[in-house]
């Protein structure tokens, strides 16, 4: 077996006080990420246009992101591990703010995708190392709170990305969309030095070559290949063709990490009872949370025919509510604990998801708004309990494999519900004969992605009555 042990930096007792500032930094960071997520595809026929191609040819510049996202996030845990938390999160920002400004002085596709593979494995290292700070640093008592901050930048970043990037299109131009992205990653790099712990673990461990060869094929196939399926960026047979491969080098990683004693992503930790409730319910949640964004305001434009700036106005919020939620996230957990928050809210959560099926133009807009508030806020909710509950039974040195293996399906279940949308959409309108999508079109697809949400449900009822307590305030 391999020997660890754990060091951090001094001063951390000074840290440990300033978890909401800790906390704050790592948020910037991820919102950084996640709103460069979906900016981007707003401006895609304008930067089309700018690089004399097709439309469609810039597809590439939305999965070479993907792909470098899932090939590097499972090494980020025994990065992290061998030189540092604090120095693998200050290097992501470096390197996704260095790609960042590269995307914005690009001449060509071929420079474009090149700064955005840059961009990718900063992004990779920053959500999971990230998310390994504050787990590592924070008090237990405070850990619901710090994850409440870290985790809603991850929600408003996806919703108002698109509004966003057509305001800098129309209003600038598309190099915007990559600079805004320059003042907060040198502020998130000069507040991390004195304000993040350096943690790591004295690892005496060879780094796992094979496995990360295989989960990155695996991630990598799988992720674009739901792309691809979800634009219809290449033919049924090709997207098939690159799951399947994505499928069976899976299958090989398997195979592998049984064997290995140091697995780049351990299985051994779905051991775990409350981290494997949180990865499956978890990930079945994020299949309707992934694909509201996309859903949405393709629903809202054309099924009601407003314009993409009315349709981010319903967009906001619910980001809206997921902002709110973070005042009463800790009472709440506080007051009814882990299990019966999941359960509970979980129902209500996937209730109003699925009530966008009823959605007619005839309805007043407030109406509209206060059910996505609503949903916003709970499922919010939902996600700040699932990324605590998983981490209250795992040791120290299993901390940074288990936030690498956690990213890993998050990032997955996120791209698969823009998958699982564009897919219930296009058989919908097979099955009615549509040759566009209809308003009955994005109904069905609504209490398809609903019902399987609600799986969740009874997976979270198999958590003990008092997981958690300790991180949710309960104990006498």
């Amino acid at each position: 077996m391999s020997a660890t042990s754990m060091i951090v930096s001094a001063p951390t007792h000074a840290r440990a006080r300033n978890f909401r500032l800790t906390a704050l930094i790592v948020a910037s960071a991820l919102f950084m990420e996640q709103l460069d997520g979906t900016v981007l595809a707003t401006a895609l026929p304008d930067m089309a246009h700018t690089f004399g191609v097709a439309p469609l040819r810039m597809n590439i510049a939305l999965t070479s992101y993907l792909l470098s996202l899932a090939v590097f996030i499972p090494a980020s845990g025994q990065a992290a591990d061998r030189f540092g938390a604090r120095s693998v999160f200050r290097t992501a920002i470096v390197l996704f703010t260095l790609g960042s400004v590269l995307c914005g002085q690009s001449t060509s596709v071929a420079m474009l995708v090149a700064s955005r593979v840059l961009q990718g494995i900063g992004g990779a290292m920053m959500l999971p190392v990230g998310r390994l700070i504050v787990l590592r640093t924070v008090a237990k008592q405070n850990l619901v709170q710090a994850m409440t901050w870290v985790l809603v930048p991850g929600m408003v970043g996806p919703v108002i990305g698109p509004p966003l990037g057509g305001f800098f299109v129309t209003y600038l131009s598309w190099h915007w969309i990559f600079y805004i992205n320059v003042p907060i990653g040198i502020a998130g790099f000069l507040l991390a030095g004195p304000y993040i712990a350096q943690v790591r673990e004295v690892v005496r461990r060879r780094f796992d070559w094979a496995g990360f060869v295989l989960s990155g094929a695996c991630l990598g196939g799988l992720m674009f290949g739901f792309e691809m399926l979800s634009r219809g960026a290449a033919s049924f047979g090709l997207t098939v063709l690159v799951l399947a491969m994505g499928t069976a080098a899976g299958a090989a990683y398997i195979r592998h990490a049984r064997r290995a004693e140091n697995p780049i992503l351990d299985l051994r930790l779905m051991r775990n009872r409350n981290f494997s409730i949180s990865v499956w319910a978890g990930s079945l949640t994020r299949i309707s949370g992934g694909a509201l964004p996309f859903l949405l305001p393709m629903m809202m434009q054309l099924g009601f025919g407003v314009s993409a700036a009315q349709s981010g106005l319903i967009t906001f919020s619910s980001a809206a509510g997921a902002v709110v939620m973070k005042a009463v996230c800790a009472p709440i957990l506080r007051a009814f604990g882990f299990r019966r928050t999941l359960v509970w809210n979980g129902m209500f959560a996937t209730v109003l998801i699925m009530s966008a099926a009823l959605f007619r133009p005839g309805w007043p807009w407030l109406a509209m708004d206060v059910l996505m508030f609503a949903g916003g806020f709970l499922q919010s909710l939902q996600f700040t309990a699932y990324n605590v509950v998983a981490y209250t039974d795992i040791t120290r040195p299993l901390m940074s494999a288990a936030t690498s293996f956690y990213t890993t399906f998050q990032q997955l279940m996120l791209s698969a519900g823009i998958c699982a949308a564009a897919a219930v959409l296009a058989a919908s309108m097979a099955v009615q004969h549509h040759t566009a999508a209809e308003l009955s079109d994005f109904s069905v697809a609504w209490v398809v992605l609903g019902a399987v949400t609600m799986i969740a449900v009874p997976i979270c009822a198999r958590l003990a009555g008092n997981a958690g307590d300790e991180m949710a305030g309960r104990h006498a």
